[in-house]
């Protein structure tokens, strides 16, 4: 399993399965090979849905943005 986190203030945000974790991999820019944050707003769950994202994994970014949707969020993972 793979546990979101909010970057700024470390709450537990979710959990996310491996295969999920690797298209948000393949989805998604990162800086470097140890990077483990992403940014998120609701531009990219349209994206990440438009890509062919689960309906679950949009279902949890859409609750975990709730109504910061439009500004967005950092969101950091880990293996657990």
């Amino acid at each position: 399993m793979i546990e979101l986190r909010d970057k700024n203030t470390n709450e537990r945000l979710g959990t996310i399965e491996d295969s999920e974790l690797k298209f948000l991999v393949d989805e998604l820019e990162e800086e470097s090979e140890t990077d483990r944050d992403y940014y998120f707003d609701a531009d990219t769950v349209e994206m990440l849905e438009a890509d062919g994202a689960s309906p679950g994994l949009v279902a949890l970014f859409r609750r975990i943005l709730g109504s910061q949707a439009q500004e967005g969020m950092e969101i950091t993972w880990r293996r657990v």
